[in-house]
């Protein structure tokens, strides 16, 4: 399924709607809609076979957690397609890219823009940081690091079925902190799952702040290779780099593609607040009319109305 838009204004409306939705409620996840607008409107723009949404346009209210008293019980993944055979299955890892992920949604057709109205309200499967009943979600990546598990186990078992459609993993570089993305990868390499592949967000950021900072992981794409993946390099806001790199041939092996992006992407006055980047909350609102005013300018669109005389 492909949407009208170009991959590369998917991306920059990606990020004029979180900058919207940041300076309308004086906070949101403005780094990592610099950083990932690319990686995810490559996604459900081009890389992956996703059929149409299986889910209303309007996401429902949250129904409670799957009970015998609640046998209706239905993930977020909807948003992404129906479960069959020969489409692809997208995990979205990093919970806390959730707006980023609910603008993607709205900006290629699949959730009407109503629903980030409901971003973080009492009651609402729209949440801040995105659970396995909200829009695009598959399964609960709060823990960082069980994503590729997951998905992993998924691709193993619709390669022995015979599925055509392969598992993808939008993965963000804070994870490979953790030990469970890299017993992911050997197991997965071991068992030559080769119909799973990941995209990895290497803005080098995490929520206490520059990951160097919080602990030093050294040459990544060295270690996954030395762990049995096939591993390409791109950079994260070259389109034409990523479709390379997501091309690239991993015959019995999972593929890590390392997206190196930067963290201020489009939105360059953001550096005023480095390093501490992982949730934007405005100091003043002298600050938000600021950088309403500066971010604006950057990305070539009208400030945020805030109705201020």
């Amino acid at each position: 399924m492909r949407n009208e838009k170009t991959t590369e204004d998917i991306a920059r409306a990606i990020r004029a709607r979180v900058f919207e939705h940041t300076i309308r409620n004086n906070g949101g996840y403005l780094s990592q809609a610099c950083s990932a607008a690319e990686q995810l409107a490559f996604l459900y723009n081009e890389a992956l076979n996703l059929g149409p949404s299986t889910m209303p346009m309007v996401p429902p209210p949250f129904s409670g957690v799957p009970s015998a008293a609640n046998t209706g019980y239905v993930t977020g993944a909807g948003y992404n397609g129906p479960f069959d055979a020969v489409h692809d299955r997208l995990f979205i890892a990093p919970a806390h890219y959730a707006l980023v992920a609910y603008a993607c949604l709205i900006e290629v057709g699949r959730m009407s823009p109503e629903g980030l109205e409901m971003f973080n309200k009492d009651g609402s499967s729209v949440e801040m940081i995105g659970a396995e009943h909200s829009p695009g979600m598959e399964v609960h990546n709060g823990t960082l690091g069980i994503g590729l598990s997951t998905a992993a186990g998924l691709a193993w078992g619709r390669k022995r079925l015979g599925h055509t459609g392969r598992v993808c993993v939008f993965m963000s570089d804070g994870e490979v902190q953790e030990g469970q993305t890299w017993e992911a990868v050997q197991a997965a390499a071991h068992h030559r799952i080769d119909n799973l592949w990941a995209i990895m967000d290497v803005n080098r950021q995490q929520c206490d702040g520059a990951m160097d900072d919080v602990m030093t992981v050294g040459d990544i794409a060295t270690k996954f290779r030395d762990f049995g993946a096939a591993v390409a390099e791109c950079d994260a806001h070259d389109l034409a780099a990523m479709r390379a790199a997501a091309a690239t041939p991993h015959p019995g092996r999972p593929l890590i593609v390392l997206a190196h992006s930067r963290p201020t992407q489009g939105m360059e006055s953001l550096m005023s607040r480095f390093p501490r980047l992982h949730y934007v909350r405005f100091r003043s609102e002298e600050e938000r009319r600021e950088m309403n005013e500066a971010i604006a300018a950057e990305l070539g669109i009208p400030p945020v109305d805030l109705g201020e005389p």
